[in-house]
């Protein structure tokens, strides 16, 4: 099938996306401080720089697109019809790039906490987000009983 847009009708939609400070982050990050914690911003010095890297409680926050990072059995995530050759492989080495990226934070100790796109949606984006701030702050009171 080929692609419904001209050159450059696709190359300004590419374009537009963006890899940081999308919607998704900003409604994480705003209520994450509303919760009084603090957090550092797509910090470089760490694997895959997390939307959101919280040093006091060990844990690091990936907002992933439903697209781009291939989220298994969900609706928002589907395969173009046009130019696989091209999508597969891109999408397939985001996957992987993801799984190495992790595996390195969780080898030095991080709690990684992943949030997808389609958890934010209205209707169930109030309980997605309290459970991440439960996530976060439960690692930490379990680090606190260890003696660390």
């Amino acid at each position: 099938m080929a692609d419904t847009h001209s050159k450059e009708t696709r190359s300004y939609n590419m374009s537009q996306i963006r890899s940081r400070n999308t919607k998704p982050e900003t409604m994480v990050r705003k209520f994450l401080f509303s919760k009084g914690l603090r957090f550092r911003k797509n910090d470089k010095r760490y694997p895959g720089h997390p939307d959101i890297l919280l040093p006091k409680y060990k844990a690091a926050v990936f907002i992933n697109g439903c697209f781009w990072h291939c989220h298994e059995g969900c609706p928002d995530f589907i395969l173009p019809k046009s130019n696989q050759d091209y999508w597969e492989p891109k999408l397939e080495k985001n996957r992987n790039r993801d799984k190495e990226n992790y595996m390195a934070l969780r080898k030095d100790g991080w709690d990684v906490l992943i949030v997808w796109e389609c958890e934010l949606k209205k209707a169930v984006r109030d309980e997605r987000l309290e459970h991440l701030y439960l996530q976060i702050t439960k690692s930490f009171e379990k680090l606190r009983h260890e003696g660390f």
